[in-house]
């Protein structure tokens, strides 16, 4: 039975368990189209998408190309088992093995999202290396399902942990704004990160450990950029001891930091990448690991034991083709560096102008805001990892009112617009975070 459109926030509040929120409180836009930059609500309100959904769709929504890609695959075969071949299926694979980073190449496997993704790489690693720890920093998120809440170090593993992944070993990271290592200075901050970490990895025998798992630029836990040389001195870490490095790219890749991925940002190569979110702008679920060939020839002669149904997809392989292309004839692999230079010019005019914006960081079309209550002192607004959102939601609900989406988490809001965002857009952007921080330090000043 349809819904008609003004009943659907009803519909959707009675009969949707909406993720990650207490569902009382939440009381979004219902949104119902959306084109380049913008989404439009059921009441036809515009919305400048300025964290391209969950930092996701890269190419804007509705891509002409990618779109009647889609559309044709619909006519030609919508499901192919994984155990048969598919012609688009191999041709996605091989145009992702050739932007990884491998002189000799590598192989692709497919799975529905970057949860799965995150759980398969580290299925490969342990049967691989015959090893059955994985390292992961404390402030990083890999995924919902019980193996990757296991492998998330921040507190929404909590709920699950008495039944998540065994193996797993935390560790802490660069923070170069809230250093762990208690620090101002980032050179010494990549030391004391590098030497905690091998402490760790001697702690928990080196030669029981089968891989590190790590984003090369940490996501929805606040975007922050590490040190020059700490990704470099992980690899070196690893390489010591025979340990896999694979990178977390599900956020990422595809252009987002200025790089098809962020490994290549930062000049080091890991063993695997997985990825999802924009290898298909998110039109469609898709997710999966590149894995370089000296690991993948394991398999050859040995069963791969793990799969998925929807493994594959022929809709979703034809509509990663589209996006690599889309992304190639529009330069957009690089195109973040452009919105970085001019975002960041934005974005630090409003740290100078609100008290309350205490920190500006990010790389290429992914930064991060950090709201403080007190600059000197970096007293966060909202205690991160807290029981409450605090002020925060007058936040986005002002910039909502203002035509501008974006999402946070407790004291940071993430402002990732999609990779087609023009000066206007970001301009436009920018004066409604400028009124949303004059609203949220009202809020807060009227709580306090």
């Amino acid at each position: 039975m349809a819904i008609s459109i003004p009943d659907t926030q009803t519909a959707h509040k009675r009969f949707v368990l909406t993720p990650w929120s207490a569902q009382a409180a939440i009381d979004p836009p219902a949104i119902v189209r959306a084109e380049g930059v913008a989404m439009y609500d059921a009441d036809g309100k515009r919305y400048i998408d300025a964290s391209s959904g969950l930092i996701a769709v890269n190419l804007g929504h509705g891509h002409p190309h990618v779109v009647a890609a889609m559309k044709d695959q619909i006519d030609r075969v919508c499901y192919v088992p994984p155990s048969l071949f598919n012609d688009r299926r191999a041709e996605l694979a091989e145009a992702l093995v050739r932007l990884a980073p491998w002189p000799e190449g590598g192989r692709a496997y497919f799975t529905t999202g970057g949860t799965t993704a995150n759980e398969d790489a580290v299925k490969l690693a342990r049967t691989v290396t015959g090893r059955p720890k994985v390292l992961s920093a404390y402030r990083s998120f890999h995924g919902s399902s019980m193996g990757a809440t296991a492998l998330t170090g921040e507190n929404r593993r909590w709920p699950s942990e008495a039944a998540a992944m065994s193996g797993v070993v935390h560790f802490f990271a660069p923070y170069p704004y809230r250093s762990p290592f208690l620090t101002t200075d980032p050179a010494d901050e990549c030391r004391r990160a590098l030497a905690h970490l091998r402490a760790v990895m001697l702690a928990e025998d080196p030669e029981r450990i089968a891989a590190l798992l790590i984003e090369p630029v940490v996501g929805s836990n606040g975007v922050i950029v590490y040190p020059e040389g700490y990704l470099a001195g992980i690899r070196a870490l690893c390489d010591e001891f025979g340990i896999l490095l694979i990178f977390d790219e599900v956020m990422t890749g595809f252009g987002r930091v200025g790089a098809v991925f962020g490994g290549a940002r930062y000049g080091v190569v890991p063993d695997l990448m997985t990825f999802a979110k924009g290898v298909t702008s998110a039109y469609i679920p898709l997710g999966g690991v590149i894995v370089r060939e000296k690991l993948a020839s394991y398999f050859d002669d040995r069963a791969m034991w793990m799969g998925h149904t929807y493994s594959g997809h022929p809709l979703a392989m034809a509509t990663g083709i589209a996006a690599l292309e889309a992304y190639v004839a529009g330069g957009l692999f690089t195109r973040g560096l452009t919105i970085e230079a001019r975002l960041r010019s934005h974005l630090l005019g409003l740290q100078a102008k609100h008290e309350i914006l205490g920190d500006v960081r990010g790389a290429g079309a992914f930064f991060a805001l950090e709201f403080v209550s007190d600059r000197e002192a970096r007293t966060p607004l909202v205690a991160w990892q807290g029981k409450t959102q605090g002020v925060m939601p007058a936040f986005f609900a002002s910039l909502r009112r203002r035509g501008v989406y974006a999402f946070g988490r407790y004291n940071i809001a993430h402002i990732a617009p999609p990779l087609i965002a023009t000066d206007d857009d970001l301009a436009e952007i920018s004066e409604a975070i400028d009124g949303a921080i004059g609203d949220l330090a009202a809020a807060w000043h009227a709580a306090n």
